[in-house]
């Protein structure tokens, strides 16, 4: 049986939006509602843990509160190097690891459990991420977010066989002719969230920066500069919501929670 562990790292000294895990959207903790989502997915199956990791007291002393196991790990480079630090940390080492990251709590839970089958159907999958399609009204609002968030909200272009050819901020690819009579639109938004095996996470944390990655602000460009396939799995939502990188993100999330 594969030991599958889902580790939500939860950074306190967010330059963008300090404190960003604790804040509360509609009456719960952003965290809280991480975790509640990973424990809906992990009930799924006979050996999939949950974990929070921080470097933060705070974000520690709440994590108690809601009663889910943190490993407190030191400053980062990036949320996968959090996630490694804190899985050195098990009294086992997984077979699989997802990084749900704390910033995601509408994050739909087909998609963790589209990850998880990827990796159980064919355990050669080094690396994992789910997209979804955007419909033209989904394409229209991430344009209309990129209007005063133009960090929000990363694009992916793929290859026939669903691996992964880039990751942009910018919205990829560019069309010059829309015809908006097909159904939905070219363009595939990932989601902040990644599955990886033990020894792909390893390899991607001994790497130095990619050039692109730092451009862009996209840890995963490391995998790709480095030669390595990140297998897409494609999700169908009504509506995918990025991950909440600032407070005018915070004001959307809870007013579609309150809708």
């Amino acid at each position: 049986m594969s030991k599958i562990a889902i580790i939500i790292p939860a950074r306190y000294g967010s330059t963008r939006f300090p404190g960003k895990p604790l804040a509360m959207i509609a009456g719960r903790s952003m965290l809280g509602r991480v975790v509640d989502l990973a424990r809906l997915v992990a009930q799924e199956y006979e050996d999939v843990t949950v974990y929070v990791t921080t470097e933060d007291q705070r974000i520690a002393d709440h994590a108690a509160e809601i009663d889910v196991p943190c490993l407190m790990t030191g400053e980062c480079a990036t949320g996968s190097d959090r996630v490694l630090a804190a899985a050195k940390q098990l009294d086992h080492t997984p077979d699989f690891i997802l990084n749900l990251q704390g910033d995601a709590p509408l994050t739909p839970p087909q998609a963790l459990q589209a990850m998880i089958a990827a990796f159980l159907n064919d355990q050669q999958v080094s690396v994992v991420t789910p997209v979804h399609r955007l419909s033209w009204d989904g394409l229209d609002r991430l344009r209309e977010n990129k209007k005063t968030t133009p960090f929000s909200g990363t694009t992916v272009v793929r290859r026939p066989d669903g691996c992964a050819v880039w990751f942009s901020k910018n919205i990829l690819p560019a069309i010059r002719k829309e015809d908006r009579t097909i159904e939905v639109s070219p363009v595939y938004q990932h989601m902040g969230l990644y599955g990886y095996s033990y020894a792909a996470l390893e390899k991607f944390c001994g790497w130095p920066e990619g050039h692109y990655e730092a451009l862009e602000g996209l840890e995963q460009l490391r995998f790709l500069e480095n030669g390595v396939a990140i297998q897409t799995v494609e999700i169908a939502v009504d509506h995918l919501h990025s991950g909440i990188d600032s407070p005018e993100d915070l004001a959307r999330a809870e007013a579609f929670l309150s809708s």
